[in-house]
């Protein structure tokens, strides 16, 4: 399943488009080439969606799926991550009055809704619910074969969940098509898999399976393109994530890099684990990465510094002494561009 330049898509956003769970609604916003017809977003309703999120992109913002279909969408896009995995009731019966509505339904939560009576009931035979988060079949173990591949793998790495690694691969993959390169992302999580990029959803592959589903992908493409920009998930340093691994066995990158909130001490939702300071993160990851030696030595060459939530001043004094803290090439991608950080890649090759 994917989505085409015909759909017409509505978000559904309740809470998320100032929120923190609203992650993946925001990239489709910023980043998603397909047309985007309405936010629906109660607390923000009739607001500038540019000046809430300064995403420069023209598309109201209403309360209810109800009011968005004034706008004609063909179909719903989850864009809310809620805690739990599944929507509050009231949200959950707004994606049912979608499906009644004849609106086809992209759900990239933990809980399936593909399989839900209540909304299968509704479909019509132009509609359909893509549950995104699904386990491709043919998986197989790992073998760590994508070491022998000539292209670059950029793999992003990350001092907490959330930090801005898909962003940092997307900004990359711009500024390589601005220069002619040949490069590919490979989606690893359910907001890149909706922007339309190959991939799997890693939170859903069983684990003994995760590195290699994306040693699949990696071989797949790795002769076509220059560089394949491998998304990165979770953190070493998180008690609750366990995809990075599977990332670093599977692609067998020949890059990292590093991707941090600015100003960030300790893991979000677990206060008691602290951040190293970055050098030692840097240190970290290459040493596991590495084996000892079993595997490609692959070296951080450069941070990415999410800065969203500081003054302009401010970001450019951060990333000034990130770059101080590490000896490395720092920028946020976003605010600044990726440039600094592919001459890094590119000059390391």
């Amino acid at each position: 399943m994917q989505l085409t330049a015909e759909h017409r898509i509505a978000i559904l956003l309740h809470g998320g488009t100032q929120g923190t769970k609203g992650k993946t609604g925001l990239a489709m916003l910023r980043y998603s080439p397909l047309p985007i017809v309405a936010v629906i977003d109660q607390d923000c309703a009739g607001e500038s969606l540019a000046a809430l999120t300064g995403i420069q992109r023209q598309v109201p913002i209403v309360a209810s799926v109800t009011a968005a279909l004034a706008y004609q969408p063909t179909v719903l896009a989850i864009g809310i991550a809620p805690s739990g995995g599944a929507l509050p009731t009231a949200w959950y019966q707004e994606v049912k009055q979608a499906a009644a509505a004849g609106l086809s339904i992209v759900n990239g939560l933990h809980t399936p809704m593909a399989a839900d009576p209540d909304l299968t009931a509704m479909m019509q035979p132009n509609q359909w619910i893509w549950d995104v988060r699904q386990e491709p079949a043919g998986l197989s173990v790992g073998s760590g074969k994508a070491k022998d591949l000539n292209c670059l793998r950029v793999l992003t790495v990350g001092t907490d969940m959330a930090v801005g690694k898909m962003s940092t691969n997307l900004e990359l993959y711009k500024a390589c098509k601005q220069r002619g390169i040949r490069a590919k992302i490979i989606a690893t999580g359910q907001t890149n898999l909706m922007l339309g990029d190959d991939g799997v959803a890693l939170d859903a592959v069983r684990v003994d399976f995760a590195a290699g589903a994306i040693e699949q992908l990696v071989l797949k493409y790795g002769s076509d393109y220059e560089i394949l920009f491998v998304e990165g998930q979770g953190s070493l340093m998180n008690p609750a994530s366990t995809a990075t691994l599977p990332l670093l066995r599977g692609a067998q990158p020949t890059h990292l890099l590093l991707v941090h909130r600015a100003g960030q001490t300790h893991i979000q939702n677990f206060a008691e684990f602290q951040i190293p300071p970055l050098p030692e993160v840097v240190r970290v990851y290459e040493t596991v990465a590495s084996a000892g030696g079993t595997f490609l030595a692959p070296p951080v060459v450069g941070i990415a510094l999410n800065t969203s939530h500081l003054p302009e001043a401010a970001a450019k004094t951060a990333i000034a002494q990130t770059h101080l803290d590490t000896g490395l090439p720092c920028t946020d991608v976003v605010r600044f561009g990726a440039e600094p950080l592919l001459d890094a890649i590119l000059n390391c090759s």
